[in-house]
């Protein structure tokens, strides 16, 4: 299990002053929603705790709950202090920085660039993964636009870095050539025994994305004309852990109403504790306002579906790529911050069935995109192999969410 010392943000950024071990800054944070807010990840300005604590340049800070105890936390990388908050229903919740020793603690969101496994970015929390496809796959001919996930249960330690090494793995692979010409059991065997699409009592790849828009992916449409975008075109992973992951994709242009220069930038938060990935969309060089969607693939026609355009969220039922229902279900979904104008499921006809995989169609949101501005929005799974088991249970989760995500917890200090 990985473990990880946070040091205070003064010693990067090299601010000094006079040290006063003594001092703290109490944060109170405030939740006005009639719902408990659980270890929900809140936001301090590193500048602020540096200025109010009087931190040297060699100091460390600790956060302490209202019991006296640490709470885990990360600086992140636009210098900020988060930590998880939990605040009961219509309260509050007071916090302490200060100077002190951190304690060790397990790094839970965390991902990297599998330039081994045709540029993939694969990232993950306690609850589950997900990855965008890159250059090399897109250079190879395959048509993946949406983002895929991982699914995960029986562990909250990081599990993408095993099943990618297993799946990889060289001497294996090549066994596998060598059985497939003499023993196609054995070979089958030890290909099921590696390969990240079979249950090996972690969690598993049996998500289904091909040309589409996968699990929560964002695109501008020409009318009524998704404008897929391709794979990423470069990478850079921003945050890497211990609570929060962060990385920044950016796309090669797009034609958009005739211009070619359209670039999209994806700026991926996944946090520890959240089912929910935050996305932050730009397009630059976008001359006019026009729609931009987000959609969940559907992989059967009469799917169980969400689409509730005024509290702001959609949802599926994914049968997964077993269809006997051995990998179970996976529910999939999206929240908005901000109001939608339309959500609705849009059904493929037969032709573009066939150009989309097979897949039946998605379920949209339709927002309008301004030149300059940022689209923000959430996106993510859960599978009912793990803690939620049913539809409703999910679809709770995902209306609940959608208000919380509209009704910030506020942060006084």
């Amino acid at each position: 299990m990985k473990k990880i010392f946070i040091l205070a943000a003064a010693a990067l950024m090299g601010f000094v002053s006079c040290a006063d071990s003594k001092q703290s800054m109490t944060v109170t944070v405030t939740n006005p929603l009639a719902l408990e807010r659980t270890d929900e990840m809140v936001e301090v300005p590193m500048g602020d705790v540096v200025a109010k604590l009087k931190l040297a340049d060699t100091a460390q800070i600790v956060v302490l709950g209202e019991d006296g105890q640490q709470v885990p936390y990360q600086v992140t990388y636009d210098e900020k202090v988060v930590f998880p908050a939990t605040v009961k229903a219509n309260g509050t919740a007071t916090y302490t920085i200060q100077s002190g020793t951190p304690d060790p603690y397990n790094v839970v969101a965390c991902g990297r660039y599998y330039s081994e496994r045709l540029d993939d970015v694969a990232w993950e929390n306690d609850l589950g993964g997900y990855r965008a496809y890159g250059p090399a796959l897109q250079k190879r001919g395959e048509r993946g636009f949406g983002y895929d996930l991982f699914t995960k249960y029986n562990t909250t330690e990081p599990i993408l870095e095993s099943l990618y090494a297993e799946e990889l793995d060289k001497e294996k692979r090549a066994k596998i050539a060598e059985l497939k010409k003499t023993d196609p059991k054995a070979a089958a065997e030890l290909q099921n025994a590696i390969s990240y699409h079979i249950d090996h009592g972690y969690g598993m790849d049996c998500y289904a994305v091909g040309p589409t828009l996968g699990c929560g992916t964002a695109a501008l449409m020409a009318g009524d004309t998704i404008i897929y975008p391709y794979c990423y075109r470069t990478q850079e992973i921003l945050d890497n852990g211990p609570l929060r992951f962060t990385v920044k994709l950016e796309f090669n242009p797009l034609t958009v109403r005739g211009d070619s220069n359209v670039v999209e930038t994806r700026v991926i938060t996944l946090d520890a504790g959240s089912y929910l990935n935050k996305a932050v969309i730009s397009y630059t060089n976008l001359k006019e306002a026009m729609p931009v969607t987000t959609g969940l693939v559907l992989r059967e026609p009469d799917g169980k579906v969400v689409a509730d355009a005024a509290n702001g969220y959609i949802t599926y039922v994914d049968p997964t790529t077993d269809r006997s229902g051995g990998n179970g279900k996976i529910f999939v979904g999206a929240a908005f911050p901000a109001q939608v104008k339309e959500a609705k499921v849009v059904l493929f006809e037969e032709k573009e069935k066939k150009e989309r995989g097979g897949a039946d169609g998605h379920v949209l949101t339709i927002s309008e995109y301004e030149p300059g501005s940022e689209y923000t929005y959430y996106w993510g799974s859960a599978w009912d192999k793990a803690a939620i088991k049913t539809v409703d249970a999910w679809n709770a989760y995902m209306a609940e969410y959608a208000q919380k995500v509209r009704t910030p917890l506020t942060v006084a200090y």
